[in-house]
């Protein structure tokens, strides 16, 4: 049986606690099903909404920007996204480099226009309103991302807030793909302790900094549920609630290959939005956006 960790710690790969996400598409077109389901799973994962073309354009544009700072590396095709070992460049932070990237025509045109709008007008059944801010993900050798609840970091606006992870290109379980906890949407005792925080105010996050744990078997044996993942292929999209926990497998690439994915918000357009992730020069996780027992 394969092997498959998160941060370093391997996941319980038995079958009642390691599985498959499960399609939505054969309810793509009902939007009152498609709440449903969210509703039920906390998850939906869509194969092949996106238009392939319009990733692919996406990706060259961020492995043209990433070979400009020297990380890709020149032996291989750029589109192949081979990191360069020679590079002294740290992994970057979504609010580093990668906000220049998130900032991208063919990432833009990608992740606010186009069957990403279309889709979630239809999820809505109303009016749409991305965050501006998006979150670009250059996921190397080794790494991976921890569990978390995306409300911790952007839970100042509407409570329908969704988050869709769009891998740019296709992002195979052994190069770091995401894994959803099936039923974390529900952990009513997690919810109310550690995802109802705000990590930038110190009234709320003295106990937790923004992830849960490194571990996914430690919140799986507290809580209960499955972890599940898949095999991404450019044109899927995931999507799940602001309380649905995940994390990613680390990026165990034999060919060093860097995970490229980005991560996208929305929301009902006449809901309340958050504002450290609007604007053309949102404030994000910056001193703006404090708030503190004065």
């Amino acid at each position: 049986m394969e092997k498959w960790s998160s941060c370093g710690f391997e996941f319980d790969t038995s079958p009642e606690r390691f599985g498959e996400l499960r399609s939505s598409n054969d309810i793509l077109e009902d939007g009152q099903a498609l709440r449903h389901r969210m509703k039920q799973d906390g998850y939906l994962l869509l194969r092949q909404i996106l238009d392939r073309d319009i990733v692919i354009e996406a990706r060259h544009e961020l492995v043209e920007q990433l070979d400009s700072i020297g990380d890709i590396d020149p032996h291989y095709p750029l589109i192949d996204a081979i990191l360069n070992l020679e590079s002294s460049n740290k992994s970057m932070s979504a609010t580093g480099f990668a906000k220049k990237l998130g900032a991208g025509r063919a990432i833009r045109r990608l992740v606010h226009q186009g069957e990403m709008i279309k889709f979630y007008r239809r999820f809505f059944g109303r009016g749409v309103r991305p965050l501006d801010f998006v979150w670009v993900r250059t996921t190397r050798v080794g790494s991976s991302a921890a569990c978390h609840y995306d409300w911790v970091y952007m839970g100042r606006g509407s409570k329908l807030l969704h988050t869709s992870w769009t891998p740019i290109g296709d992002v195979p379980k052994i190069e770091g793909s995401l894994a959803i906890l099936e039923g974390s949407h529900q952990f009513d005792e997690l919810i109310s302790t550690y995802g109802s925080i705000d990590v930038d105010d110190e009234r709320t996050n003295k106990e937790y900094k923004g992830q849960y744990t490194s571990n996914p078997v430690e919140v799986q044996k507290k809580f209960g549920g499955k972890w599940l993942t898949t095999d991404f292929k450019a044109g899927d999209l995931l999507l799940f609630t602001m309380h649905t926990m995940h994390c990613s497998l680390d990026n165990k690439s034999p060919n060093n290959r860097i995970r490229l994915s980005v991560d996208t918000r929305y929301q009902p357009a006449d809901e309340p939005i958050d504002e450290r992730w609007i604007g053309k020069h949102p404030i994000g996780h910056g001193e703006q956006a404090k708030r503190n027992s004065g």
